[in-house]
């Protein structure tokens, strides 16, 4: 069955030229709107936000997004086809197609489910090859490494979840329960042992490694262990201070805004972050964003040119 060409740009709702700072306006927006904890229908929100956040995983990115638009021309009727007979971008230069692993495991070819990311996202970006010995035999099997969409909060609170793949040289479809431990990181690598490429004559099998990949969220960006948070909050209430609520991961927090505070500065609620390695949490940036009236009443309005005569 052809894996079917998704439109990322459609997806967000942008034009090709879109910049990168459109793109993420078009995320947050869209991902406000079908956020699972948020939305009436949880499931279907739940697939439309994994569909947002794909999207957005290329999109955001400088190197896939080239990629993605340098070969996007090859699904242009609908199907993907892939060239020079991998499952992916055409070899070249002595560089994997796609899911295809050369030497220790020649021809072998991985089909992913349960990792958050779409089947047409696979086979573009998903599973790649690792280094395999060199010399005589026996020969261990390469390493293959896959992405896995994670959750802040499962990275928050860890969790288990069910994958499944399989090798064209079986019929026979695997399914692992993977363990996402507590603090888990962006770009952190879970080690499958011996369920890579088998090894020649005799050597071990390779190692499948999934690499977390965040899911994006629509209120917080994260910087190791620490997490931001934009908060909009009353151009009067930055000038004469007062109490703010804010998100986090584990519900609501009190912030107290001082008087004078201006546009753009930003508060730390420590320990409120994701976990660490030592049961110590990460910290919590709250960027204040002050709010000005678009349609003031006739009240708002004289109370703001009165401001503005005491300022003369």
């Amino acid at each position: 069955m052809p894996v079917q060409f998704r439109d990322y740009y459609e997806t967000l709702g942008v034009p090709k030229t879109a910049s990168q700072d459109e793109i993420k306006k078009a995320f947050r927006k869209l991902a406000r709107k079908f956020h699972p904890d948020t939305a009436d229908d949880k499931k279907t929100a739940e697939e439309k936000f994994k569909e947002i956040n794909e999207a957005y995983e290329v999109l955001s990115d400088a190197e896939k997004r080239r990629k993605y638009d340098e070969f996007g021309a090859n699904w242009q009727h609908g199907g993907f086809q892939p060239q020079g007979g991998g499952a992916g971008f055409p070899r070249s230069g002595g560089e994997p197609g796609g899911f295809d692993f050369g030497s220790a495991g020649e021809g072998v070819e991985f089909e992913f489910g349960g990792t958050g990311f779409s089947d047409f996202f696979e086979q573009l970006f998903g599973a790649r090859r690792g280094r395999s010995g060199f010399g005589t035999a026996p020969r261990k099997g390469n390493d293959v490494e896959a992405d896995i969409m994670v959750t802040l909060e499962e990275a928050f609170h860890g969790s288990t979840r069910q994958i499944s793949f399989r090798r064209s040289d079986s019929s026979q479809i695997q399914t692992y329960t993977v363990k996402i431990p507590k603090g888990v990181r962006d770009g952190q690598r879970i080690r499958l042992a011996g369920q890579g490429t088998q090894g020649l004559a005799g050597g071990g099998a390779g190692d499948l490694y999934l690499r977390v990949r965040f899911q994006k969220h629509p209120e917080f960006e994260v910087e190791g262990a620490d997490l931001i948070v934009d908060l909009d909050v009353p151009a009067w209430k930055c000038v004469l201070g007062g109490d703010a609520e804010v998100k986090t991961l584990e519900g609501r927090a009190k912030l107290k805004i001082h008087p004078g505070t201006q546009n753009g500065r930003k508060f730390r609620l420590p320990g409120r972050g994701l976990p660490k390695k030592s049961d110590a949490r990460g910290d919590l940036y709250v960027v204040v964003t002050a709010t000005l009236p678009t349609h003031p009443s006739g009240t708002e309005r004289a109370a703001w040119e009165q401001i503005r005569d005491l300022a003369s």
